[in-house]
């Protein structure tokens, strides 16, 4: 009787211990944020981790200067411009309103310092006088800048000036800054580091940047501060932490207060509940299928890119990779060529989907291997 009460014992235990063991990892709801709008996003993955409103229009105020910046760096690296060159201040540079870095008018300023007016002190007037300089004028810039975000896919967006100034056809989303913000950062790394710098001074005049997340969390390094009456506060942040960063858009917050404190909770519910991790390398060969009428019978197929993932702590092992692939192939296949598609599982989720295309080139077979494959056709 003992030693069967201790084999019961010894099997709830047990039961209990595995159950334990088997629970899965789970992800709290997302903190409340006071804002009209806002995104968190994983900088590698692309994934989005937490939203509310991401996709509808909204007036982006200054943060319109992450597009400015954009364009300038994109003409630097062009060559069409260059950092050193000197810029002269027109009149309506320098009147301005709204924050400034307090150029003077007719005086010549280059084209890197005007850059850390516009991205540390949010200079309204920087922004403009870059604008002249790139296009000759504010209204042939804003072209470039709808034209960059067509290309980015940017769909939700549209600009009417460098600055952010209100304007009812001046609109942008917090899905279009959140991509905006990753295109900065990875498109151009020698530029990104200036978004952490936490003060500029400029014709003895020393403004700190407005973003207050610099100073309170050691993981943010950027990216830009947002505000007007009507806009309300807004804020885009960048953290990294170990290998993982994040991207955070709040639109819409009612004080400079409640725009870092929503930041930071969407930061740290990003960082605390989720992993990225590269997951398939690029030009890795994920399956191998049948080719016909070519010069192998075989062709590899993979990712042009390295697919990074984003998924809830400790779910790495449950995450599959479900294919779907072309079942007839013909030579001659070309490098790169997408033949199916490979959906990134995480139980009924979908965490990722990327084309499945073709690592290496397999040309036409000669005529004998033509012609044992179409009798093999043939009869199939």
């Amino acid at each position: 009787m003992r030693k069967s009460l201790l084999t019961l014992i010894f099997l709830l235990f047990s039961g209990i211990s595995l159950t334990l063991q088997a629970a899965p990892k789970l992800v709290p709801a997302v903190p409340a944020v006071p804002a009209t709008a806002y995104l968190l996003m994983d900088q590698m993955s692309g994934q989005v981790l937490a939203a509310k409103n991401e996709n509808e229009r909204v007036e982006p105020a200054s943060l319109t200067k992450l597009m400015t910046a954009y364009v300038v760096f994109y003409e630097i690296q062009a060559g069409s411009i260059s950092l050193e060159d000197p810029v002269r201040i027109s009149e309506k540079a320098w009147r301005m309103g709204g924050s400034r870095m307090f150029i003077e008018v007719n005086k010549t300023v280059s084209v890197e310092k005007l850059l850390m007016g516009m991205i540390i002190q949010s200079g309204n007037d920087a922004s403009v006088a870059l604008a002249e300089h790139v296009a000759g004028s504010e209204e042939a810039f804003v072209t470039l800048m709808n034209k960059h975000a067509q290309n980015l896919g940017l769909t939700g967006t549209h600009f009417m000036n460098s600055t952010g100034w209100p304007d009812k056809e001046h609109y942008s989303t917090a899905a279009d800054l959140a991509r905006l913000a990753s295109a900065v950062i990875e498109n151009y790394p020698d530029y990104y580091p200036w978004y952490k710098i936490k003060e500029y001074t400029f014709n003895e005049i020393t403004q700190p940047n407005r973003n207050r997340l610099l100073w309170l969390d050691d993981r943010v390094d950027g990216i830009k501060t947002g505000h007007t009456e009507s806009a309300g506060y807004c804020l885009i942040t960048s953290a990294k932490q170990d290998d993982m960063r994040l991207v955070s858009v709040v639109l819409g917050t009612p004080s400079e207060k409640a725009r870092v404190s929503s930041s930071r909770s969407l930061l740290n519910f990003g960082f605390r509940f989720y992993e990225t991790f590269p997951l398939h390398e690029a030009h890795e060969a994920l399956t191998t299928m049948r080719i016909w009428k070519g010069e192998s019978e075989t062709l590899s197929l993979g990712l042009d890119n390295t697919l990074y993932v984003t998924a809830p702590r400790g779910s790495r092992e449950k995450i599959k990779a479900n294919m779907k692939v072309d079942t007839m192939i013909m030579a001659p296949a070309l490098k790169g060529q997408a033949y199916g598609t490979v959906n990134i599982m995480l139980g009924e989720e979908v965490l990722a989907t990327r084309p499945l295309v073709a690592i290496s080139d397999i040309p036409e077979g000669g005529l004998w291997r033509t012609l044992v494959d179409n009798v093999i056709l043939l009869f199939n």
